[in-house]
């Protein structure tokens, strides 16, 4: 029996370390399929607020403004129908604002 008991804790402690690194891989694969996106997502999010990413959204704004105003309309027709509604409406809430004199 004392023989045998070396050679007991030899095999649980290599089951032991075994089942950990398992553990540690499959969580490492769980969180990097999870989370990881959604990190990637609030790191992109965040990153508006460096200098050099909002400057390369400026000069992508301006680009594809310059290339829109090239074009010879730059709205769809449902579009113009529904920034037209929007600014009659607008335009007859000022009116209402003047006719009480605000």
């Amino acid at each position: 029996m004392q023989e045998n008991r070396p050679n007991n804790l030899k095999n649980f402690f290599i089951k032991l370390v075994s089942i950990t690194l398992a553990i540690l891989i499959v969580f490492n694969v769980v969180f990097n399929l999870i989370l990881a996106e959604r990190i990637e997502k609030v790191d992109k999010i965040f990153s508006v607020f460096e200098s050099s990413e909002r400057k390369n959204l400026k000069d992508r704004f301006l680009s594809e403004l310059s290339e829109n105003l090239e074009k010879d309309n730059l709205l769809k027709e449902e579009d113009k129908i529904i920034l037209f509604k929007a600014y009659k409406k607008i335009q007859k809430e000022f009116n209402e604002i003047e006719k009480k004199g605000y």
